[in-house]
């Protein structure tokens, strides 16, 4: 069974390495780096989740799909658009609706950092901007019912702008519940990567 490690926005892959080495040894971990996705390709969301839909296509199996953050939106909608593929989710410090006025607060940090601080996280300045207007109208605050498979919603409990969206997460997604990371911001899988990982494996060896 295959278990798909989605990171979030200025992370890549290795944030999941000290995460999954609490897992099982018998989980078959994927960890993919979004950034690779969009090589060669319009910088946008929408590419994003269309390259998630095409990599998933190569399991027939269902799938346990993990997320964070921009990783949690995209898994989030997978599981709205694809229910029989799943097998379990997990949305760690998610929006469910975009903070609008926090992306564009964010844009304007970002026109201010240096090209190099994007070139470590696998991007182009301009694309990093780009993807997170596209970002701006997402919403599937009515789609949610649509969620069917069993659902892990995880936040840190020093993240007070994503801990609100998690509560109403659990609240409104059937068979959810919910996991608050002590000593955690957002980046939960930097954060406390040992805690976050036997939660993980607690809730993914329910569903082997």
């Amino acid at each position: 069974m295959k278990y798909i490690m989605l990171h979030g926005l200025g992370q890549s892959s290795e944030s999941w390495s000290d995460t999954v080495k609490v897992f099982n040894d018998d989980f078959e971990v994927l960890c993919p780096n979004l950034s690779d996705w969009l090589s060669g390709k319009t910088p946008c969301y929408d590419t994003l989740y269309r390259t998630l839909e095409t990599y998933c296509e190569q399991f027939e199996e269902p799938l346990n799909i993990c997320g964070l953050s921009l990783g949690g939106i995209l898994a989030m909608q997978y599981a709205i658009e694809h229910p029989e593929k799943m097998n379990s989710l997990v949305l760690i410090g998610t929006q469910y609706e975009m903070p609008k006025y926090l992306l564009k607060m964010q844009n304007l940090i970002f026109r201010i950092m240096p090209c190099s601080a994007f070139e470590k996280m696998g991007f182009q300045k301009t694309d990093f901007i780009n993807l997170c207007k596209s970002m701006t109208e997402l919403n599937f605050k009515h789609e949610l019912k649509k969620i069917s498979c069993s659902v892990l919603v995880v936040c840190g409990d020093k993240d007070k702008i994503n801990k609100k969206a998690s509560l109403e997460l659990q609240q409104q997604i059937e068979n959810a519940e919910i996991a608050i990371i002590e000593n955690a911001g957002h980046e939960v899988n930097t954060d406390n990567p040992t805690l976050l990982g036997q939660k993980l494996n607690v809730f993914f060896k329910q569903y082997v």
